[in-house]
């Protein structure tokens, strides 16, 4: 199953896909969310993670 992209507040599918892409710019650890509601995105989340390290590389004990 799958949903299509839709108008939303005057948006059209480029505009979406556009912020899709924003989202998904840059990312190296993390997710991008599509919440998607009577077959129409009304919602794009970005979670993004950041792996620490110590200086070394190494994880101390």
């Amino acid at each position: 199953m799958s949903a299509t992209l839709r108008s939303v507040d005057g948006q059209d599918q480029a505009t979406l896909l556009n912020e899709i892409q924003n989202a998904l710019r840059g990312l190296r650890f993390g997710a991008v969310e599509i919440t998607v509601h009577n077959g129409q995105v009304v919602q794009i989340e970005r979670k993004e993670k950041f792996r620490l390290q110590s200086p070394s590389g190494k994880t101390s004990s």
